[in-house]
């Protein structure tokens, strides 16, 4: 009886050994680290948009529709209390982040307006550091978006998905790409030049 004991524990530890549960933990822990360099990358540009609408308040100080635009859009960004695993949060936290990239796009073209501002190395400095930062969040998200991808994968698989199961482990969200059904037309081209008359 005793043996039997000692056999089926040593089966027990050997079944629950490759279940997977240690795994999916260190997937969870690997979405986690992701999802906070996203966001860590994401408040850097928030932190750098108060420096850059002041300096631009000083060279365009009547573009204060831009300037207030851009300043909404952080302060919204900034309320949210995004869960990335709820993926309405996770939409909501990517609709404002899309509207803040938005407001921001309208200020630089009005940048285009103002020589002496585009001139101005402080200016300079700021636009090359937003510039670098959004390329670190683009890196940040594609990161952040294969860790889920190897994670959702993991625990859907078996015999990973009956561990997942019995510990609640689901799926996470994911990014998505706001403006689908606008990039799966193909763009119309057309290089007929128009008649000299």
């Amino acid at each position: 009886m005793r043996i039997a004991r000692i056999v089926l524990l040593m089966l027990l530890a050997a079944l629950l050994s490759g279940c997977g549960y240690n795994q999916i933990q260190q997937k969870d822990e690997a979405v986690k680290a992701g999802w906070s360099e996203v966001l860590n990358q994401y408040k850097r540009r928030a932190d750098l948009i108060p420096n850059l609408v002041a300096t631009v308040k000083g060279y365009a100080a009547q573009e204060q529709q831009v300037l207030l635009g851009v300043t909404e859009a952080r302060a919204k960004v900034g309320q949210i209390n995004v869960n990335a695993d709820d993926a309405a949060s996770l939409q909501q936290f990517q609709q404002a982040q899309g509207e803040l990239s938005s407001a921001l796009s309208r200020l630089m073209v009005v940048v285009e307006n103002y020589p002496n501002l585009k001139s101005d190395q402080s200016f300079r400095d700021l636009q090359a550091q937003l510039e670098g930062t959004e390329n670190r969040i683009t890196v940040a998200r594609g990161r952040y978006i294969e860790t889920v991808q190897d994670y959702n994968t993991y625990i859907r698989s078996f015999p990973q998905n009956l561990v997942a199961m019995m510990f609640g482990y689901k799926q996470k969200p994911n990014f998505t790409v706001e403006n689908e059904k606008e990039i799966q037309e193909a763009p119309t081209v057309d290089f007929a030049k128009p008649a000299a008359g």
